[in-house]
């Protein structure tokens, strides 16, 4: 083998061992960055009134996140549980058989020599079983913060939460769609009324690291493995 086909070779191991890696998550992903709400124009000063253009006063709204940049806490109340079972078991047995042809009181064997009778047993079975069963739970809190209203009103939520531990990182990352009735007064909803929800949660560090496939056995259990 030339030189120039053993680079090649080398290379095209590197690209599929390189696939077979998945970088660690980073903190401060711009795309679970808190929102902030936008700076207010101040107003012009105008004495000799007791109310002034640019500061709302309202008898009767409560303090309920509803503007870009205000903050809920998103209650963590995930649980889920499935199993499925199949059982497949059939059978079918076929038989043929064709007698020896008689003509004029004499058979194929008394003319010709030979039998051409024949007989054709065929049977075939197949028996199959699977089993399969998951249950995941995830509880606990994150306060998220609203980054935009939509025009029906609904709240779009995004927010990650990171923690540094003696052997890594843990974080937990929340988007969704939030309606204001959800919301209580403090500011809270569970994460079972939140629409279109993408929570994660995962780690990184050498607890992460010890329960993950080394990139060897990811290479021979991805589908590009021909065997």
């Amino acid at each position: 083998m030339s030189a120039m086909k053993i680079r090649i070779l080398a290379a095209m191991g590197l690209l599929l061992l390189g696939g077979c890696m998945t970088p660690p998550p980073k903190p401060n992903d711009p795309a679970f960055a808190p929102t902030y709400p936008a700076r207010p124009v101040a107003a012009e000063f105008n004495g000799g009134s007791l109310y002034q253009s640019g500061f709302g006063v309202s008898l009767y709204d409560d303090r309920k996140a509803y503007r870009v940049g205000d903050i809920i806490t998103v209650q963590l109340q995930e649980s889920t549980q499935a199993k499925k079972d199949a059982d497949t078991d059939f059978s079918k047995d076929s038989t043929a058989s064709i007698s020896e042809p008689t003509a004029f009181g004499k058979t194929f064997k008394d003319v010709f020599g030979f039998d051409v009778a024949a007989t054709l047993d065929a049977s075939r079975a197949h028996e199959g079983e699977a089993s399969s069963s998951q249950s995941n739970s995830l509880a606990g809190n994150i306060t998220v913060t609203v980054s935009e209203v939509l025009p029906n009103g609904l709240l779009k939520i995004r927010g990650e939460k990171w923690l540094t531990l003696n052997q890594g990182d843990e974080y937990i990352r929340v988007t969704g769609l939030v309606r204001p009735d959800d919301i209580d007064t403090d500011n809270m909803v569970s994460s079972q009324k939140v629409a279109d929800a993408r929570i994660s949660y995962a780690g990184t560090g050498s607890l992460a690291d010890s329960n993950e496939a080394g990139w060897l056995s990811k290479l021979f259990n991805s589908p590009m493995f021909p065997f």
